[in-house]
């Protein structure tokens, strides 16, 4: 069977605007499995980010428990919250936020050192992650106004991965890319995961879905169904995309 990651009960999450309250996320309990390509996906307004910030410990939900491996998240304060995220969870954005200063391998390197002290373990973990996502030597010493969307989107996730995260939160990780750039990256996260990283990403596109083993839908706040499908491989597509459409038809996507 496999490992339960991080699990939810009855969370919801409220905001208030103008003495009206607004209901995001209504009772959800999620099961989030070790290993898995787990993708988040619904209409405009569905509470997909919501949701995204608040398993990652981004947010706090406003009721209800998330579980991390026997770690009640929801009940951290803030400075522990941030302890959190830096030892066990990695974030991949449509935005990527890189340090507009500093090279793509200090990117990686001011994030690995936030974890670990030694210089010399981070620099090559650094440069393995780095060849491992298809940017060059050249690029290494690039500023992130010097690269395309594509490479800096590649550049955020060995910054996500530079602390070893037993789960990658990614929010629209393609949103701003082209098709070439978008299934360049795609097929990074989906070599990671083939190397047994947990990954959760929430995306409105089918082809970006697809690349997931399991797809949860949400609606008004309420997860209203799953699609389990096999590891992702490129001669599938077409049935795997099949399979997909037929899921959100029923879904009403």
């Amino acid at each position: 069977m496999s490992t339960i990651l991080l699990s939810t009960k009855k969370l919801c999450k409220t905001f208030s605007s103008g003495g009206h309250q607004q209901h995001v996320l209504k009772n959800l309990d999620i099961d989030l499995f070790a290993g898995d390509f787990t993708v988040i996906m619904g209409s405009s307004g569905s509470g997909k980010s919501t949701l995204l910030y608040a398993l990652s410990g981004m947010d706090k939900p406003t009721l209800g428990e998330i579980d991390f491996e026997g770690k009640q998240i929801a009940k951290l304060n803030n400075d522990q919250l941030a302890v959190f995220r830096r030892n066990h969870c990695g974030f991949v954005f449509q935005k990527v936020h890189l340090l507009d200063n500093m090279s793509v391998l200090d990117n990686a390197l001011a994030s690995g050192l936030l974890v670990s002290k030694n210089k010399r373990e981070i620099l090559e973990k650094a440069k393995q992650l780095l060849k491992q996502v298809g940017l060059d030597e050249i690029s290494w010493d690039k500023f992130p106004s010097q690269l395309s969307g594509g490479e800096a989107q590649r550049a955020g996730i060995v910054r996500a991965l530079m602390n070893s995260p037993q789960i990658v939160f990614a929010d629209e990780p393609t949103g701003a890319l082209n098709s070439a750039a978008s299934t360049s990256v795609l097929d990074v996260m989906t070599e990671v995961n083939r190397n047994g990283q947990s990954i959760v990403m929430v995306t409105h596109d089918m082809k970006t879905a697809l690349r997931g083993n399991r797809i949860l839908y949400l609606r008004d706040g309420v997860m209203c169904g799953e699609l389990k499908l096999s590891a992702f491989h490129v001669q599938d597509n077409h049935a795997r995309y099949e399979q997909l459409q037929s899921f959100l038809t029923e879904m009403g996507w």
